[in-house]
């Protein structure tokens, strides 16, 4: 009997032990599933957004994405920072300060529901830093200074977010300044400077307000036209070399997603022909094959630069 009686104890707290372990482990389940879904939750849950997770941590902004809103990030995926060539290593040696400033131009002080973007291109809109970002809306989806939402609309409690594929980095400066500041445009800003020295100031031309859109050659794409050194560049005739780099220049801002098949006017009166089948192309009259695009869409504050891998020729 006494057994008994020590047996029927036993079972007695055995069962008030299970009851309380599985009333914590509800009260956690209930807890987890009641913890807001905010845009910096949304992020950290996300594998396919992880580079963006550490880059969101590296800049102290959890806090940020996590307040009270409303907000909209325009966050890039993990293969939209390989695009843009950054991986995690690379934010990680970024000053804290540089991280902020970058993640914060994808985020929009306001709620932004994709069907809420204005059809047509390039709507500007002000970000959390006080820079300018532009949304198109059109057939092909919508887009962010030219960079695709390939995810539209994942609500969160303090806004909403939107998939995109590329980094979208700030401007630098206007269209020279942009050049200036990248090595790889070394020959271009040298043949924009000669060719302000004829009757066409370029320098003028591209640092004014007024909008462009500039098909950049690398420094390999001059030399492969035969202009090998800065010293070449010189010694070419300035208005010459003027009319070659008006014709790689068209009126106002157009991000890869404004571009069409066909034949764009350029700042010479000239036109090139642009395809986007199978990739972006620009071609002059005179080149032999079209010139590839090999990376779009770098702003400045009065307009755009797309990245080619030749020089456009038209005979005057």
């Amino acid at each position: 009997m006494k057994n008994q009686i020590l047996k029927n104890k036993f079972l007695v707290l055995t069962l008030f032990v299970f009851a309380a372990v599985s009333s914590c482990s509800k009260d956690d389940d209930n807890n987890n599933n009641n913890a807001p879904n905010t845009v910096a939750k949304i992020v950290s849950d996300d594998a396919d957004l992880s580079t963006l997770e550490s880059a969101v941590v590296k800049a102290n902004l959890t806090a940020t994405l996590s307040g009270p809103g409303p907000l909209t990030l325009f966050a890039p995926t993990n293969e939209g920072f390989d695009t843009a060539g950054l991986s995690s290593a690379d934010i990680d040696a970024m000053a804290s300060s540089d991280v902020e400033r970058l993640l914060l131009y994808h985020v929009i002080p306001s709620e932004i529901f994709a069907g809420s973007v204005p059809a047509g291109p390039n709507e500007k809109v002000i970000t959390a830093n006080g820079d300018s970002v532009f949304v198109t809306n059109n057939a092909s989806g919508v887009f962010i200074n030219g960079a695709k939402v390939v995810q539209v609309d994942i609500d969160a409690t303090n806004g909403v977010v939107h998939k995109i594929d590329n980094v979208l980095m700030p401007a630098v400066g206007n269209i020279v300044e942009t050049a200036q500041a990248d090595t790889t445009f070394s020959f271009l800003v040298a043949a924009l400077t000669h060719a302000s020295t004829g009757t066409y100031d370029l320098i003028g031309i591209l640092s004014a307000r007024d909008l462009h859109t500039v098909f950049a050659p690398t420094n390999n794409a001059f030399r492969a036209m035969g202009l090998t050194s800065i010293d070449k560049i010189n010694a070419f005739d300035p208005n010459a070399l003027a009319y070659i780099l008006l014709y790689h220049v068209i009126d106002d801002r157009k991000f890869s997603s404004d571009l069409v098949d066909g034949q764009q006017v350029t700042l010479n009166t000239q036109s090139v022909t642009i395809s986007t089948s199978g990739g972006l192309t620009v071609k002059g009259d005179d080149n032999t094959t079209a010139s590839n695009i090999i990376k779009a869409n770098i702003v400045a504050t009065n307009g755009v630069i797309h990245v080619i891998d030749q020089v456009l020729v038209h005979t005057p």
